[in-house]
């Protein structure tokens, strides 16, 4: 037996239940039914709002792990650290040699 011939109805049993839906709302069915749209439209918004927001956020942490093992990847690169030598070097080359301050200093 599946599971949605459970909730199959036979056309008998829908005009039985349409005729108790009368008895029981009577000239209010309309209005009734028209409330009971509202209320499954505006629950499928809710859902469909559910959703998305689910979707943006999975999303966005996929994006973020994208990113972080982008920064890891370069980060793990060796990068060359200059050699102080060559700093020096290079001060000197420039004519930038400056020579400590001499006498008192003046407050």
């Amino acid at each position: 037996m599946t599971p949605l011939a459970f909730f199959s109805m036979s056309p008998m049993e829908l005009l039985i239940v349409g005729v108790v839906a009368v008895l029981l709302f009577g000239s209010k069915l309309p209005s009734v039914a028209r409330s009971a749209g509202k209320s499954l439209t505006e629950f499928k918004r809710g859902m469909r709002d559910m959703q998305d927001e689910f979707h943006r956020t999975v999303q966005a942490a996929d994006l973020e792990e994208s990113a972080r093992k982008r920064m890891g990847d370069q980060s793990a690169t060796p990068t060359a650290s200059p050699d102080p030598d060559d700093l020096i070097a290079e001060s000197g080359a420039q004519g930038a040699a400056v020579s400590p301050p001499t006498g008192p200093a003046k407050v």
